[in-house]
């Protein structure tokens, strides 16, 4: 790699004038608290290759469901982990590589908040969609020196370095570090444009590692072979709880695969296969899925979003959540259900006791739909806590009717409604649930106004999981109204 003079360090004064150029860092990391700990602090902009990947703009992650902290290590360590941005530097001008500034800035805020004492975990956020200070994207070389510094540092429990370009040849070293790092519980690699291959290193490496909690892999193009690697890996690891495989190009080999393997692991808590390249009408992924529901026992929360599913593969579902005790997310936004599909779920819900969360969001229920789970959420299901039935071709018969099952059931405190048809009855329906603080204005999407004497609905930007892919450049990137779905099912302690 090309030597830039006024990067590259040669000694500590030079070190500290290139920190004198760049300027103090911003909270970059900070140690996560007892209660939840956080993906990051950076905000939104757009990832080239996410908007490649996902088609849309300014995609970004905030993972909702908190990244998990740790108990503090041994004491005795803490004066060699205050110099991280020294041995940063020396392991730079060692391997003759050019330091990135801005993996500096997070270094030096690290070291600040390690001197101020002991601590409980610290997630080193290094994501590369920060738009508020300059960033220069992570690439392999500069992760290389990055797990270096990272293996042997008990303090910090996890690393987010989400939109970067580390690819295959990160991957690599991020392998070694699941290996060697023995406090590491948290690990984000969103959006790097790792491959099979990259895929396969990583999930070989967590054949052995007995430490780490939450992988988040989405969007990294692992494909058919990476995710049958990964599969594979969970017939051996007993300890990963979280895995986050969704917009991965997954095929159907490797969601059966997937499907097969959580009949015996005992171990994950939560799964997320969003988006698999899948061909054909079959809908072989909903069988088989629903066939692990039957035999799993320990799982919690499952994503199934852009499965195509219809109201036959929903039909499948629905018969294994009759005996399915442990589910409490059920996530199967963008598909294509409709109102039979509703019918369904409504019977599973008469008698179902640990479903808290429905994502509906982006399918077509309609006002049948709606009717269906209306009836079933005022007379029979006391349980479900939040539904979303987003963008549902439902019109004002179908929201009154739901707006009135939370009048006589307690318990469901959050509904999304937003991108259905409203009319003047759904406006003052909804308005008078919040005015009456039977709905709280953070528990629903949408807040009422009035023009001319007449109520309407405006969109607030709340939801189950508003910032999966992006974050607000201000506000509360992981409160609880924009994360919900997480918030009411949090996975694993601190997760």
């Amino acid at each position: 790699m090309t030597e830039e003079p006024s990067q590259k360090v040669r000694s500590l004064p030079a070190q500290r004038g290139l920190e004198a150029q760049t300027g103090r860092a911003s909270a970059w990391a900070s140690p996560a608290p007892a209660s939840r700990s956080h993906y990051g602090n950076a905000d939104a902009t757009s990832a080239d290759r996410a908007e490649r990947s996902m088609g849309s703009r300014g995609l970004q992650e905030a993972d909702p469901a908190a990244a998990p902290t740790r108990a503090p290590a041994q004491a005795e360590a803490s004066e060699s982990i205050a110099t991280l941005q020294e041995g940063y530097c020396k392991l730079c001008s060692k391997n003759s590589q050019n330091i990135n500034p801005f993996i500096l800035r997070v270094l030096q805020k690290v070291d600040e908040e390690i001197k101020k004492g002991p601590k409980e975990g610290i997630t080193l956020s290094i994501a590369g969609n920060n738009r508020l200070i300059p960033v220069q994207r992570v690439t392999g070389e500069d992760f290389c020196i990055l797990s270096k510094i990272l293996k042997d540092h008990p303090y910090i429990n996890g690393l987010d370095v989400r939109y970067n370009l580390i690819n295959d040849t990160g991957a690599h070293y991020a392998a070694k570090l699941l290996q060697k790092q023995l406090y590491l519980i948290y690990l984000n690699l969103m959006f790097n444009d790792i491959g099979p291959e990259g895929g396969e290193l990583l999930a070989k490496a967590l054949h052995k590692n007995t430490t780490l909690r939450y992988l988040r892999m989405t969007g990294n193009k692992i494909e058919n072979k990476g995710g049958m690697f990964f599969a594979a890996m969970l017939q051996i690891n007993s300890s990963l709880e979280k895995l986050d495989l969704g917009d991965c190009d997954l095929g159907m080999q490797s969601v059966i695969a997937f499907a097969t393997v959580l009949t015996q692991n005992q171990a994950i808590k939560g799964i997320n296969l969003n988006r698999p390249i899948l061909y054909g009408e079959q809908e072989e992924s909903t069988v088989h899925l629903g066939h692990m529901l039957k035999e799993n026992h320990c799982l919690v929360e499952l994503h199934m979003c852009k499965h195509g599913i219809k109201n036959c593969g929903f039909h499948q579902l629905c018969n294994a959540l009759y005996l399915n005790r442990s589910l409490r997310y059920l996530d199967v936004s963008c598909n294509k259900i409709t109102c039979d599909g509703m019918m369904y779920l409504a019977d599973v819900l008469k008698t179902n006791a640990t479903l808290e969360v429905i994502d509906l969001s982006f399918n077509r229920i309609e006002n049948a739909g709606a009717n269906y789970l209306s009836e079933s959420l005022t007379s029979y299901n006391r349980n479900l806590k939040a539904l979303s039935v987003v963008s549902n071709n439902i019109e004002g018969e179908g929201l009154v009717a739901l707006s009135q099952s939370m009048k006589t059931n307690p318990i469901l405190s959050h509904i999304y409604i937003w991108g259905n048809k409203f009319d003047e009855a759904t406006c003052v329906a909804y308005s008078d649930l919040i005015q009456k603080n039977r709905l709280k204005p953070e528990n629903t999407d949408v807040e009422p106004f009035v023009v001319d004497g007449h109520v309407y609905l405006a969109e607030v930007s709340n939801g189950l999981k508003k910032h999966y892919y992006w974050t607000p450049t201000y506000g509360d990137a992981y409160g609880h109204s924009t994360n919900a779905g997480f918030a009411l099912v949090p996975v694993g302690q601190n997760l």
